[in-house]
């Protein structure tokens, strides 16, 4: 799971300007930022690059609750 649209609404920044600063289609980043497909960690540190942020930020953090 991302935190791609939450940081973009945080930042006031729209999923179109992402996807062109990205050279990925708006459908690809709508998707990423639906959490219908996730960005490769190629694309994840390229979105993260292009929002002045780091990579880490954009993951949500998943803690099990194994004992």
């Amino acid at each position: 799971m991302n935190r791609i649209k939450e940081v973009l609404e945080k930042k006031g920044i729209k999923q179109i300007w992402l996807a062109e600063q990205l050279g990925k289609s708006y459908n690809m980043v709508h998707s990423y930022a639906q959490n219908k497909r996730q960005p490769s960690l190629e694309d994840l540190y390229k979105i993260a690059k292009i929002l002045n942020i780091e990579a880490k930020e954009l993951l949500v953090e998943h803690k099990d609750n194994i004992k």
